[in-house]
This record gives structure tokens, C-alpha cells and sequence, in this order.
């Protein structure tokens, strides 16, 4: 009985571990593809409310932006950019939601230094984004520079910025992932993608 409780303690540390063992690197992520569905999840809006990805999205066309967080540079500068972006969208019939492993204390900074309107969701556990395939293990130096600007998220991981369109049954239409996070998609390019998958 003793060697059937450690076998099945065993199996569950396993699975536990599997669970979050994410790639060593950006260039290792294995992501979801087009015409794939993004599986639902439990995220925290900003007063850090649970709110279920899939009641924000069902029969609405989205964009989905991935991003590292409010402490990174060339995130504000896409978040920006696509608060410019916004009223075009939206004319078109997409909202725009933007995750990052951020706390909800941070977003809302970020909300606010940013001046965004959209919805600002957050997956401190990263669960989501190990779902979409894109949360590698956060660099040791990087980690030690966050801690004093992540509000007491202890992350081991960081997502690859990414950006999807998705339809109202949350499958991906669309989507721009770099490695290299400098690399942003330009809202042109949003702008002509959304317009083609509009029609």
C-alpha cells in the first residue's frame, strides 16, 4: 500500500513539474497555429477580478496581444500604437485585449502611463500563455532586474510577444510572433489584415 501511495505521489510531482516546464528560450516556443482554437482560461482584469477568456470573447472578432509587461519599453511603445489603432478596429467590429504576466496593480499603471482604453488582462501564473504555446523560462539576469517592479509576481517565465486575430469561437485567424522582441507588428499591417479577414 506504502509503494502504491509514493508511486501515485510520484506520478502527480511529475505531472505538476510537466506543467510548468516551459522552453529555455524564445526560439524554443512550440506556438499554436492558424485555424487552431485558443483553449479558455481564468484571467484577472485589473481589480483583479477572475474573468473567463472565452465569456470576453464569443461571438467577437479580437485582436490578442501578448505582451512581456509595463516595465518593458518596446511593449509600451506597441500598446500605444495600437491605442492609435483602436478606432479603426473597432469600427470594423474587433476589440482589442492585451495579456501580459503582469499583477493587476501593474496594469493599471500601465493603463494609465499608456492611456490605453482597451481591456488589459492579466496571467501572472501563466497558465494562458502556456496554452498558446509562446511562455519560455524568464533569463536569470532579467529576472533579477524585474524584482523590484513586479509587485510580489514571482514569474519564472516570459511570453514571445505576440498578436492574433481571432473570430468568435476563438479560433486564430491571424498571427504575428517574433522571438526577437524588438519586432512589433505595424499597425499598416494590422489595419490591412483585419480589413482582409472582415470580409
Amino acid at each position: 500500500m506504502k509503494k502504491f501511495i509514493y508511486l501515485v505521489v510520484s506520478i502527480f510531482s511529475v505531472a505538476l513539474s510537466a506543467q510548468n516546464d516551459f522552453p529555455k528560450s524564445a526560439t524554443e516556443i512550440s506556438p499554436l497555429l492558424i485555424g487552431e482554437t485558443i483553449p479558455s482560461s481564468i484571467l484577472q482584469t485589473i481589480d483583479g477580478k477572475n474573468v473567463n477568456f472565452e465569456d470576453l470573447t464569443k461571438s467577437k472578432k479580437t485582436i490578442l496581444v501578448v505582451y512581456r509587461g509595463g516595465w518593458c519599453p518596446y511593449c509600451n511603445l506597441h500598446l500605444s500604437a495600437l491605442g492609435e489603432a483602436e478606432e479603426k478596429l473597432i469600427e470594423m467590429g474587433y476589440q482589442i485585449i492585451a495579456v501580459s504576466p503582469d499583477s493587476p496593480e501593474s496594469m493599471k499603471e500601465t493603463i494609465t502611463k499608456d492611456k490605453l482604453k482597451y481591456t488589459l488582462l492579466s496571467d501572472s501564473k501563466g497558465d494562458f500563455m502556456q496554452t498558446l504555446g509562446i511562455a519560455y523560462v524568464i533569463p536569470d539576469g532579467l529576472k533579477k532586474q524585474l524584482k523590484t517592479v513586479l509587485h510580489g509576481v514571482k514569474n519564472d517565465f516570459l511570453p514571445v510577444p505576440s498578436l492574433y486575430i481571432i473570430n468568435g469561437e476563438n479560433e486564430i485567424e491571424f498571427e504575428y510572433i517574433s522571438p526577437n522582441y524588438k519586432t512589433r507588428i505595424s499597425n499598416e499591417l494590422l489595419i490591412a489584415v483585419a480589413k482582409t479577414l472582415k470580409k
